[in-house]
């Protein structure tokens, strides 16, 4: 029964952010356990090579390129399903600067994706579940960044921090429906968005982030993509309204 709660044979999945790292992850483990996959991302190679990877794997994969801030876009792409049991939010940038140099453009650009991409998602989920009556899974993407303020991260542990207010709000208000929504937010993972140092500085990062971990190791997309599957499966059926903080809930800076 434990491994049966994870098949998601028979669902359809909308994943965001799929082109790369964690949504690349995420996907691909969805379509393992079953989901009929929808990918979406700007980057239009890193969906081919997704879906590729999905099909090569025995998967069924389907690719949306949009941009996620694009309210028209996204709602277009997420009706096109026939019908949607789960969504994931994924799809994020990441910015640095010190609050005293902050730009508009700055703070825009970062609340346009990491927040305003993931409620257009969730409400164009959310629509499409009720539509269908589907008692399904919505997950967001937060980070630790929320729970400790670092250096440069204003911008983006902001956007992160509306992202936790509306995964909370809106399992208050799909509950009764039969809806989950739950957020998942990672600490230091090895994604192309970190991955931003040259060499000898992105190996002391690292190392940094190594020693902030309880488990002295950074994470990998496949380890959060583990937390995505469960909150999208039927083991996972009783949580909602909740922030899963993989590596211990720590709070890692970037």
């Amino acid at each position: 029964m434990a491994v049966k709660a994870y098949d998601l044979t028979g669902r359809t999945a909308f994943v965001t952010g799929a082109a790369s790292g964690i949504g690349r992850a995420s996907a691909v483990l969805l379509a393992e356990a079953g989901a009929d996959v929808h990918c979406a991302d700007r980057d239009a190679p890193g969906l081919h090579e997704t879906a590729t990877l999905i099909k090569d794997r025995g998967g069924t994969a389907h690719t949306h390129h949009l941009d996620v801030t694009d309210r028209a876009q996204v709602g277009r792409a997420v009706a096109s399903c026939e019908r949607l049991d789960v969504m994931a939010a994924i799809a994020g940038i990441m910015h640095s600067s010190p609050v005293l140099e902050t730009r508009d453009e700055d703070l825009d650009r970062v609340l346009n994706v990491n927040f305003k991409g993931v409620l257009y998602a969730c409400q164009a989920a959310a629509r499409l579940m009720l539509a269908g009556r589907i008692r399904g899974s919505i997950v967001t993407m937060a980070s630790g960044a929320v729970d400790t303020a670092g250096p440069g991260l204003l911008c983006y542990g902001a956007a992160k921090a509306a992202v936790v207010q509306l995964t909370k709000t809106l399992a208050t208000e799909l509950g009764r429906h039969g809806i989950r929504v739950n957020a998942v937010a990672p600490g230091w993972i090895r994604t192309p968005m970190t991955d931003r140092h040259d060499g000898e500085a992105q190996a002391r990062a690292e190392a940094l982030m190594s020693r902030m971990s309880p488990l002295g190791r950074v994470g990998e997309p496949e380890d959060i993509a583990h937390a995505v599957l469960h909150l999208a499966s039927d083991a996972s059926s009783f949580t909602t309204g909740q922030i899963l903080r993989p590596n211990g809930g720590v709070a890692m800076p970037w």
